[in-house]
């Protein structure tokens, strides 16, 4: 190795420096000590008394010559430039040869301490971040090894600081502490990498984020992890779950109480259809809406949906009167839904009668059939949707009267305003809030569940034990009901009462199997010369053979969809000529 000549390191230093001898003359002074005591060139300094040079410094030079001690941090205000100087001696052998001065202008000086305090001041700032943060983090060296770690990290690990610093992560996770590891990952791919860890001496689960730090020149030269406890998360999200599991439980058994409330209530509600309805019509009996048009044809359930928005009120324990506008003249009408006073009119009675508006009071008024209210009695009506007051016949005093409108039509009230036999006024005011009732046809879900909630209630009412088929609901879905659920109602009646056997499809093929079979478009054509209801139940028994073939991939399964053994699902097959070869085995399919 090449020798270094030390005159060349003093030199180069950024201090001034001179030295004396044990008398106090100067022996030695570098370039920077010239340049900053301004000293001209050729000017002798060597050999020259320190007390000559820098008379202010002379004293401390002196005073550390006396005392072979050091004099650190002397300022010193000259007459051309103010010095910040420390004297050291200069030993040999334990022999005091002489000392030497090391000094910076107070500027200079001024400028290191300014970015002293700086870098304190930041490396201060970045330890409060560092410990302060709830989350852990490490710092690592390009090879894995860690130069530091905060407090939120100790915690999570159990671990101390000053234990594992210098360590390589690789060797903490081979001791146990940890479940893996990203750092060596980040080192090689050079990319942020993030996985969840396990910590045995704490029992936590955090959630590792290591981060590559790269120099200027593109080189890795750190590696930092974040780890955030996700162990709390975890549980809130088990929470959670089981939360949502026992809100689906409790929401399953609210929709089946609302069921059972609607079927105390005959009302049946098991399409989408409907059940938007029943929605709507709760919505509007807990805000008590005045005013409601129910649409609907006839027989689809209009006066049950009035009624259950009443039960669904808190007037359910006050009065629900219903009348039907078409029931009755017009002069009668006008004094049932107004009352009169007595000598209204000749045959009143003498202490007079409240009209069904005032029974109505605190309750809820339906007028069914509006469309057929007379012209006259629509402007009475408008006129309590308005004010809600009545007058009776012959009175002269109005009443004031709190009860709730609901109406009902199945005619179309818009052409009844063209025609000027509905008040076009009205038929705004109602026609705000309508709820359509769909016909029962398109409702197959609910055919199903009417079906099978009037055969109970006529089972029981007529102390019978009569049944329904797949075979007969499949019936029930292909018939048009243009009676709507007031004649499924007949028809299961009707089964029930007059059918001699258990099951009631023979029975209701008699009232509706020809119209059927025209319905069906499936029924193949040398089924439609059908001449006996034996035709129309062998036809029918085919297709539903067929479709359960469809449906199905086993005997097995079509007889628990038909609701037949599986030796009548195979002797059935044979009969009507469809060969169960065609049905796929489970394994095959």
């Amino acid at each position: 190795m090449e020798k270094l000549d030390c005159s060349l390191v003093l030199e180069s230093s950024s201090h001034g420096i001179i030295a004396t001898d044990r008398a106090g003359y100067t022996i030695y002074a570098n370039r920077r000590a010239k340049e900053i005591l301004n000293t001209r060139r050729g000017k002798k300094m060597i050999g020259v008394s320190i007390n000559t040079i820098m008379p202010k410094t002379a004293e401390m030079v002196f005073k550390c010559l006396e005392t072979g001690q050091p004099q650190p941090g002397g300022q010193i205000f000259g007459c051309h430039v103010n010095l910040v100087v420390n004297i050291s001696p200069i030993h040999d052998r334990r022999r005091l040869k002489g000392a030497v001065c090391y000094f910076l202008t107070m500027s200079e000086f001024e400028t290191y301490a300014r970015k002293l305090d700086a870098f304190d001041f930041l490396n201060r700032k970045f330890k409060t971040v560092f410990d302060s943060s709830s989350d852990g983090i490490w710092i690592c060296d390009h090879e894995g090894r860690v130069i530091e770690i905060n407090r939120a990290s100790e915690q999570l690990g159990g671990l101390k600081s000053e234990d594992i610093k210098g360590k390589r992560v690789a060797e903490i996770v081979s001791n146990g502490l940890y479940s893996s590891y990203v750092t060596d990952e980040v080192i090689a791919g050079g990319k942020p990498v993030s996985q969840l860890q396990y910590i045995r001496n704490t029992h936590k689960t955090v959630l590792c984020t290591g981060i590559p730090v790269f120099n200027d020149r593109g080189q890795l030269t750190h590696v930092v992890i974040n780890e955030r406890d996700i162990t709390q998360l975890e549980a809130l999200k088990l929470q959670l779950e089981e939360t949502r599991q026992e809100r689906e439980k409790y929401k399953d058994e609210i929709a089946e109480l609302q069921m059972r409330a609607l079927k105390d209530q005959k009302i049946v509600a098991e399409s989408d259809a409907m059940q938007a309805i029943i929605k709507t019509a709760m919505k509007l009996a807990r805000m008590e809406v005045n005013g409601v048009l129910i649409l609907g044809e006839s027989g689809t359930g209009k006066g049950l949906l009035a009624k259950f928005i009443h039960n669904s009120s808190r007037r359910r324990k006050k009065p629900f009167i219903q009348i039907n506008c078409a029931a009755l003249p017009e002069s009668l009408l006008e004094a049932e839904l107004f009352g009169y006073e007595k000598g209204a009119f000749s045959g009143a009675g003498s202490q007079g009668k409240p009209g069904l508006f005032e029974l109505a009071h605190e309750g809820t008024l339906f007028l069914d059939e509006i469309g057929e209210l007379p012209f006259a009695l629509q402007a009475k009506l408008l006129k309590y949707l308005d004010d809600h007051e009545v007058m009776r016949l012959g009175g002269t005093r109005p009443r004031v009267i709190d009860c709730i409108i609901l109406a009902a039509t199945n005619q179309h009230l818009e052409a009844h305003v063209k025609a000027r036999r509905f008040r076009e006024d009205l038929f705004y005011r109602l026609n705000s809030i309508t709820i359509k009732m769909p016909a029962l046809k398109g409702r197959f879900e609910d055919i199903f569940a009417l079906a099978d909630y009037f055969l109970d209630h006529y089972n029981r009412k007529y102390n019978q034990n009569k049944r329904l088929t797949p075979l007969t609901l499949s019936l029930l879905q292909s018939y048009p009901f243009r009676g709507n659920v007031r004649e499924l109602k007949n028809l299961i009646k009707k089964a029930v009462i007059l059918s001699e056997q258990d099951d009631i499809t023979k029975n209701l093929l008699g009232s509706v199997g020809r119209e059927v079979l025209d319905e069906w478009s499936r029924i193949p054509q040398e089924s439609a010369a059908v001449s006996s209801l034996d035709d129309v139940l062998a036809a029918l028994e085919k297709e539903m053979l067929k479709s359960a073939k469809r449906r199905c991939r086993t005997t097995r399964e079509m007889a628990a969809f038909l609701n037949i053994s599986q030796s009548s699902v195979i002797r059935k097959l044979k009969k009507h000529h469809l060969s169960p070869n065609v049905i796929r085995n489970r394994l095959n399919s």
